[in-house]
């Protein structure tokens, strides 16, 4: 796909990988519309990009809240990129260390967030890129986030690797589905990555966790998620892959 004349959605695009790859499609002339809770940090990006991008609000679980984000790209140029970022962990075990059961409502609320939240972006967006007039045999193209928590969730990340398995899930049939409408939908699975949540830590723990990954033995830099969802947008046949970017780490239990 041709990233010109066209809109692009961004969740959770104020901040981390959702930031880099708002950075991206800006330099390649695309107006961007994020989607984040965070209105001190979206509109610090706005400031920075000016006109190039918008901030809303939004609740990715929310279908009203994520109506307004595809009605204000769409009031921009035809919607044809999903980059979804929105997310959230938090620690549940299947049994406490005090001997209690897990917290049910943690794990519904980490599970509503991270794959609810991830089906409504996408059935919101693909709703509308369907009734895009077809450029290049394409409508548009969705890029999904898990983790490879999806394959190796460590000791307390079960409502995280649930939520994230699940959107590894939902890859494939999203793709097969949407193919009659000439829409992609591919997901990748970063491992760990320096994020603002990872930027809270020590330096000695942050330079830890980078010699945990193979090669290149370091955190994954945000653009390099960035530059992999660009990537998944203009190249047609990348479609129902789920693709791990982690530098070969395969996580331990804890």
């Amino acid at each position: 796909m041709k990233l010109e004349h066209m809109s692009a959605v961004v969740t959770g695009g104020a901040s981390g990988l959702g930031l880099a790859c708002v950075r991206r499609l800006v330099e390649r002339g695309v107006d961007v519309v994020i989607a984040d809770l965070s209105e001190e940090r979206g509109n610090a990006v706005v400031d920075e990009f000016g006109g190039k991008v918008c901030f809303l609000k939004a609740d990715v679980t929310d279908t009203e809240q994520m109506n307004a984000v595809y009605d204000a790209a769409e009031a921009i140029a035809p919607l044809r990129a999903l980059i979804h970022c929105a997310g959230l962990g938090g620690p549940v075990r299947v049994v406490e260390k005090d001997g209690s059961p897990g917290s049910l409502e943690k794990y519904e609320s980490i599970v509503r967030i991270n794959l609810i939240g991830t089906f409504n972006a996408l059935r919101l967006g693909a709703a509308r890129m369907a009734k895009n007039e077809l450029v290049d045999g394409e409508r548009g193209a969705c890029v999904l986030t898990a983790s490879v928590a999806a394959y190796e969730g460590q000791i307390g990340q079960i409502p995280y690797a649930s939520a994230k398995a699940g959107i590894v899930g939902m890859t494939l049939v999203a793709a097969r589905d949407l193919a009659q409408r000439a829409i992609r939908v591919c997901t990748i699975a970063p491992g760990l990555f320096d994020t603002p949540l990872l930027a809270k830590l020590p330096e000695n723990v942050r330079a830890s966790l980078g010699a945990m990954v193979p090669h290149p033995a370091r955190l994954g830099a945000p653009d390099e998620y960035a530059s992999t969802a660009l990537h998944i947008l203009e190249n047609p046949m990348l479609n129902g892959e789920t693709i791990r970017l982690d530098g070969a780490i395969r996580m331990a239990p804890r």
